[in-house]
C-alpha cells in the first residue's frame, strides 16, 4: 500500500516506521509548512498535522478521491463540513481522537461507566488529561470524546476546562515534559471514589492504530470511526 504522510513531525515518523515494518510505503512527507503537493500517488493518506492545516488536507485527500485517515485534533469546528463533502464527492474519511486500541476500549469502557453511575446522583464526575508539552490544544481530543462519551450517557450536558457547573463536566488538562498520553475519568462521592484510568507509554499504539485504520480504509467509501475498525462499541 503506498502512503501519504500529512504532518511529518514525531507521530508521522513514528507511523513511518511502522507502516515500513508492515510492508507499506512512504510515497510522499508532507511537513506542516508545505501547502501544495500530489496526494494522487498515494493509495491513502494518514494525516497529524496541525490544527490550522487538517481541514485542508483532508478535503484535498477527499477531492482527489485518496481515503484519508486523520488524528489531527483541534480543528473540528469543520468536521461536519468534512463529513458533507466526503458525501459529496463519495470517498472515504475516518476520524479518530485517539487511534490507540487501548483508548477505543476506554472509550467504551466509559460509556458503559456512565450508564451505571447515571442513576447515582451523589457521585460527581470529572476528568483529567496529562500530555506531553509540545501539544497544541487542551483539553485533548481524546478527552472530549470522553466527556460526549459521558454527556450521552447521563444527565450532563456540556464540559468545560477547569471549574464547571452542576451539569456540566469539568477537565482539567496538565502538560509536562516527555508524557505520551494519560487520561482518567473520577466519580467522587462523600464516601468513595472510582476511577478508570488509561496511560500510554509511547507513540506507538497510536501510530499503530493508524496504520490499521488505513489498511482498514482501502477500497471502501463513507465516513468511519475506530468502533468500525475495531468492531466494538
Amino acid at each position: 500500500m503506498k502512503i501519504a504522510l500529512l504532518g511529518y513531525g514525531k507521530m508521522g515518523k513514528t507511523i513511518e516506521k511502522i507502516a515500513t515494518k508492515r510492508g507499506h510505503e512512504i510515497v510522499l512527507k508532507v511537513d506542516n509548512s508545505q501547502t501544495s503537493y500530489d496526494i494522487s500517488v498515494a493509495d491513502v493518506a494518514i494525516e497529524f498535522s496541525t490544527p490550522d492545516s487538517a481541514f485542508s488536507n483532508i478535503v484535498s485527500c477527499i477531492k482527489s478521491q485518496v481515503p484519508v485517515i486523520s488524528g489531527t485534533t483541534g480543528w473540528l469546528k469543520d468536521y461536519d463540513k468534512a463529513v458533507e463533502i466526503c458525501k459529496e464527492h463519495q470517498s472515504a474519511f475516518l476520524y479518530a481522537s485517539n487511534f490507540s486500541v487501548g483508548v477505543n476500549v476506554f472509550f467504551a469502557l466509559n460509556k458503559t461507566l456512565a450508564k451505571l453511575m447515571a442513576p447515582l446522583k451523589n457521585y460527581e464526575v470529572s476528568i483529567e488529561e496529562i500530555h506531553h508539552t509540545q501539544k497544541l490544544d487542551a483539553p485533548s481530543g481524546t478527552a472530549i470524546t470522553l466527556a460526549e462519551g459521558i454527556i450521552a450517557n447521563s444527565d450532563k450536558t456540556a464540559w468545560k476546562l477547569g471549574q464547571a457547573g452542576t451539569t456540566e463536566i469539568p477537565i482539567e488538562s496538565k502538560r509536562i515534559e516527555n508524557v505520551p498520553g494519560t487520561h482518567i475519568i473520577t466519580y467522587e462521592s462523600q464516601v468513595d471514589t472510582i476511577e478508570i484510568k488509561h496511560t500510554a507509554h509511547s507513540r506507538e499504539g497510536f501510530a499503530l492504530g493508524a496504520v490499521l485504520a488505513a489498511e482498514w480504509i482501502l477500497n471502501k467509501k463513507g465516513v468511519f470511526s475506530m468502533t468500525d475498525v475495531l468492531g466494538i462499541d
